[in-house]
């Protein structure tokens, strides 16, 4: 056996002898336990008639003269045996609670009600289905924070293509993928979401870190100390405890680029929104570039697979650009959805219905791409919303359910949206929504499904 195959057997031997170190409350109740296990034994020996050994053996014929001595009645061997059995499991059984109790007073105080409910509701998540979602922007991160809830076999498939703002600035500066869409998706998934979005959300105000996102610098920085991009993404996403993983679609260095419909052709991601033009076609540059291995293999094992929500050419389409996603999602076996946006947006799909959304996906990937299209079906209320989306040059998606069918494509016509300060996805109903349709459409998963 060489240095380094032993050196892993060392550090996991003195890993184990750490539990006997001073002050972790835990060495006296797993002596206890030993205590138990030898009356247990003992008491099992008795009932059987197994002869015990020098002192043991002499030790039990004491204790049953003691008996005698005291109440005056002899006690057979197997009266004996049984009162031992008992005691010993009634010693193990208290040693094992105090045991389980001194680690869990660590993370949570004594008595806290939640504990049984924490450990239920973990059980629940892991055993969910096995769920892909491949997008990018503010639409992945919140499906993400519905399917978080169902499940914790979450893979998010996201694009590095950024290149405005906070992330762009990191990208031309730092030489760094962009980190931007992969924090919103760190963040969705985190545990404890509230506090870690207003943290990683900040963006400084002036000096030389001008705009950037807290969780931007922090993703950069751990690209620097752990070396690349993939190694820093998982090693946040130990430090946020995320419910799920978050994997970069490639790690090369690609620009996106499109080509417009009067000719044109403009190059970063922000700059193809912003030129307010029709889009004909999306691209990389340069063209070919392999995805992850993790990546593909992620969409091969997967239950449920889906696409979007997230802005068509410059969220959606661009995984689909990278080399081996279109076949690995053609090949999977699980089941495949495309979720549409509730509202179009200026300068990628302005005047587009829901059926120009799944048309434009077919023509980039071509049939098998994707079985299903969830659309929604409630109009927003909210008149001043809506008068706001106007003026951006913005309305809701129109849920052509005909036209998707027509292009042989199922659809799935629900209720998605939510009001609040935007016309987005509830994550909630859109989550439920998903889950449905994977127990509606794969019986084999119904099993999984029905624990959450």
């Amino acid at each position: 056996m060489t240095a380094g195959a032993r050196r892993p057997a060392r550090d996991q031997f003195r890993a184990w002898l750490r539990w006997l170190e001073p002050g972790l409350g835990i060495k006296r109740w797993v002596g206890l336990m030993a205590v138990g296990i030898f009356l247990l034994s003992t008491g099992v020996a008795l009932i059987v008639d197994v002869k015990l050994l020098g002192v043991l053996e002499l030790a039990v014929i004491r204790a049953v003269d003691v008996v005698y001595v005291v109440t005056g009645h002899v006690v057979s061997p197997a009266v004996g045996g049984l009162a031992l059995l008992i005691l010993g499991a009634g010693v193990i059984v208290y040693g094992l609670r105090e045991t389980i109790r001194s680690i869990v007073d660590v993370f949570l105080p004594r008595g806290d009600p939640r504990l049984v409910e924490l450990i239920v509701q973990q059980r629940q998540l892991q055993r969910g289905p096995k769920i892909t979602v491949l997008g990018g922007g503010t639409g992945l991160s919140t499906l993400l924070r519905g399917l978080k809830k169902m499940s914790t076999n979450l893979t998010a498939v996201v694009t590095v293509f950024d290149d405005g703002g906070s992330s762009g600035r990191l990208r031309r500066e730092q030489g760094i993928l962009p980190p931007g869409d992969i924090r919103n998706c760190l963040v969705a998934l985190a545990e404890a979401e509230p506090l870690l979005t207003r943290l990683f959300e900040h963006r400084f105000r002036g000096g030389d870190l001008d705009g950037h996102s807290f969780g931007n610098l922090f993703i950069a920085s751990m690209v620097q100390v752990a070396g690349d991009l993939e190694t820093a993404v998982k090693e946040c996403s130990r430090v946020l405890a995320i419910r799920g993983r978050v994997l970069p679609t490639t790690l090369h260095d690609v620009t996106l680029c499109a080509e417009f419909s009067d000719g044109t052709v403009i190059e970063g991601e922000s700059a193809i929104t912003g030129a307010g033009k029709t889009v004909r076609r999306v691209f990389l540059k340069p063209a070919r570039v392999p995805a992850l291995q993790d990546v593909l293999e992620a969409i091969e094992e997967a239950d449920l697979i889906v696409l979007g929500p997230g802005s068509l050419y410059t969220s959606v389409i661009p995984n689909l650009l990278v080399d081996g996603v279109v076949d690995a999602l053609r090949r999977a076996r699980g089941i495949k959805v495309y979720v549409c946006n509730v509202m179009t947006q200026y300068g990628e799909t302005r005047g587009f219905r829901a059926s120009d959304h799944v048309r434009v996906l077919l023509e980039q990937g071509g049939r098998g791409l994707f079985e299903y299209a969830l659309v929604n079906t409630r109009r927003p209320r909210n008149q001043a919303l809506l008068a706001r989306y106007s003026e951006e040059g913005a309305e809701p998606v129109e849920p052509d359910v005909d036209a998707i069918r027509a292009l042989g494509v199922r659809p799935v016509a629900e209720a998605l949206i939510s009001e609040d300060e935007l016309v987005r996805h509830d994550p909630r109903k859109l989550g439920g929504a998903l889950l449905q349709l994977l127990a509606t459409a794969a019986p084999e998963a119904r099993r999984s499904v029905a624990v959450l």
